[in-house]
């Protein structure tokens, strides 16, 4: 995913969760249908390609997008016991929070801004939160897409049937300094992990908005095992009533297309994308259609 400099965000803002702040900002200048943006595991919402966004202002949509507790600048939590992402998320161990605390998050975010409701977008961990907000909170959510995502309502070892497992071994077994100079090697080790095969990876470019942007989140496994590790005791997901579009792409190195297939297939009316040749990233070329097929969801709620 690579970001362009053509787009100006607001001034981060905060919502409020109970202890927890959350961090969010919007596209200046955008307007019209509210749309919600989740990014996935341990990353902030710098990871949202800036392309991408502009493309959902020009098709109508006031865009907004957040980072999740222990992401990005919103509140890090007390440490846990485990620092394993693997552990925390096969072993069901939610010892920090539960996900419904993260939907609740989202709300935070949607109150602040001052909507009722919000089509929701989510890659990822994000787009299984972006299915749980949609169950937890029916009231508040318009639509919802789900990019690269695993169904919402599996876990622990349910989850094993649609993972990857080659990059995550290797990123996890790469070891980066504390500092700055970590967190920028970690965030370009994830990058180009997940970069589609059928499109150049731009590395300058890259590394130029993760130097821009830089966070510790991809190499903060603590963080990532308590988001990853919190636990679901919500509806189902073919309880999900809201227009659903599930994208994937059939090269993701970290989630099998079949997770998506079976998102899909569990609620009623449900579109699915799938991208040849496209990793566990959204690449430029696919800007357009995206947002193209987030607004014809949105007109079809």
């Amino acid at each position: 995913m690579v970001a362009s400099t053509d787009l100006m965000w607001s001034p981060t803002r905060y919502a409020r969760n109970g202890q927890v702040q959350v961090a969010w900002d919007e596209v200046v200048g955008s307007a019209g249908d509210p749309l919600l943006l989740v990014m996935g595991l341990g990353t902030s919402r710098f990871w949202w390609p800036a392309g991408l966004c502009r493309a959902f202002a020009d098709e109508g949509f006031h865009v907004v997008r957040y980072d999740q507790r222990d992401a990005g600048e919103s509140t890090r939590m007390p440490d846990t016991g485990t620092a394993n992402p693997f552990a925390a998320l096969f072993g069901r161990r939610g010892e920090a929070y539960t996900a419904e605390d993260m939907t609740d998050d989202a709300v935070s975010v949607l109150d602040a801004v001052g909507w009722d409701q919000a089509h929701v977008f989510g890659h990822s961990l994000g787009g299984a939160v972006a299915q749980r907000i949609a169950l937890r909170h029916p009231e508040r959510v318009l639509s919802v897409t789900s990019s690269a995502a695993v169904p919402s309502d599996v876990g622990g070892l349910g989850v094993a049937r649609y993972l990857r497992y080659g990059l995550l071994a290797r990123l996890a077994r790469m070891k980066f300094p504390e500092g700055r100079e970590g967190d920028i090697a970690a965030s370009l080790a994830v990058a180009r992990g997940v970069a589609s095969p059928a499109y150049p990876f731009d590395e300058s470019a890259a590394r130029e908005w993760i130097e821009r942007e830089v966070d510790s989140g991809p190499r903060d496994t603590k963080a990532q095992s308590r988001q990853i590790g919190a636990q679901w005791h919500g509806p189902r997901l073919r309880e999900l009533g809201k227009p659903l579009l599930v994208l994937h792409g059939d090269a993701d190195p970290i989630v099998r297309q079949s997770a998506g297939r079976a998102t899909a297939s569990r609620v009623t009316g449900a579109r699915m994308t799938i991208f040849p040749g496209v990793g566990h990233d959204l690449p430029e070329p696919l800007w357009t259609e995206v947002a193209r097929s987030v607004r014809q969801l949105a007109d079809s709620a």
